[in-house]
């Protein structure tokens, strides 16, 4: 385990013990479990989401599979996939036919294969993720089953565990980044001297 993965678990264990302690002392006990079960399938799906992108990310280092297209940000590929709404105006002067042809060329040429496609997906669809999400329906399901799901406790369990790792995570990599700075700064001041 990293450094990073044992400070999110200690803050989630805090997190989950100052919130029981909360709620066995302000609201009724039998909100407990709908927390306990939200919190826990909540911090399990995150946590397995968490290893099944570094595993898959790990792969394709070791691999050197690199697949960044730095000429459209992820968010315009999405939204935009045919490059409709582009700033650049490309005067064309060519018969339909041919700009038809030509475009279909570049979707063929942007087309990924099944195997491609099945190698992305391996985070989406591994058994740590799939184990995580079958909890959270199960967890689901035996709450409202037997009558103690109250659902406003249970959407802030589900709610609490992401937001903690992401700040933590952002909190990793803004001290990394400064880190980084302060080195950089350290080592040009040692070139001027």
């Amino acid at each position: 385990m990293t450094k990073t993965s044992i400070k999110i678990i200690k803050r989630l264990l805090v997190l989950n013990v100052m919130a029981v302690l909360v709620i066995v002392f302000f609201f009724k006990t039998t909100y407990l479990s709908s927390f306990e079960i939200g919190f826990f399938s909540s911090a399990l799906v995150m946590g397995a989401s968490l290893l099944a992108y570094r595993r898959m990310v790990d792969t394709r280092v070791e691999h050197n599979i690199i697949t960044l297209d730095d000429s459209k940000d992820v968010i315009d590929k999405l939204e935009d996939p045919y490059d409709l709404y582009s700033e650049e105006v490309i005067e064309v002067e060519k018969p339909l036919v041919e700009v038809v042809k030509e475009e279909r060329k570049k979707v063929k040429a942007n087309s990924r294969s099944l195997y491609e496609t099945l190698k992305d997906t391996k985070a989406a669809l591994s058994v740590y993720r799939l184990a995580a999400y079958a909890v959270l329906i199960l967890g689901f399901l035996y709450l409202n089953r037997h009558g103690l799901l109250h659902i406003p406790s249970y959407i802030l369990a589900l709610g609490m565990p992401p937001i903690v790792i992401v700040i933590l995570l952002l909190k990793e990599k803004e001290h990394e980044t400064e880190d980084t700075l302060q080195s950089t700064q350290l080592h040009t001041g040692n070139q001027n001297d």
